[in-house]
C-alpha cells in the first residue's frame, strides 16, 4: 500500500495524469528473510485506476535501482 499511496499522492501533489511511487530494498544491506535485498513495489497511479507489483531483481544496488526503473516505465506504458 505505501507505492500505492506514493503514486497517487504525488500525481495530486504534481497535478499531473500520472504518478509513479516506489518503495523496498535495493541493498546492499537491510533485507529480511520475508523481503530479500532486492525486494522492490511499484505502483503507477491514474485518476481512475492504480497498479501495482511487487518485484525481486538481483545484483548491485545500482542495477536494482536501474532495473526498478525500466519496470516503472514499463507499468507507465501499460496504463498510456
Amino acid at each position: 500500500p505505501i507505492a500505492q499511496l506514493m503514486a497517487q499522492n504525488v500525481r495530486k501533489i504534481a497535478s499531473s495524469d500520472y504518478g509513479i511511487g516506489i518503495t523496498g530494498i535495493a541493498g546492499p544491506s537491510g533485507g529480511t528473510s520475508t523481503k530479500p535485498t532486492g525486494t522492490v513495489f511499484i505502483s503507477v497511479a491514474t485518476q481512475d485506476k492504480t497498479i501495482s507489483k511487487k518485484f525481486h531483481s538481483s545484483g548491485s544496488r545500482l542495477i536494482v535501482k536501474r532495473k526498478t526503473a525500466l519496470k516503472a516505465l514499463s507499468m507507465l506504458q501499460e496504463l498510456l
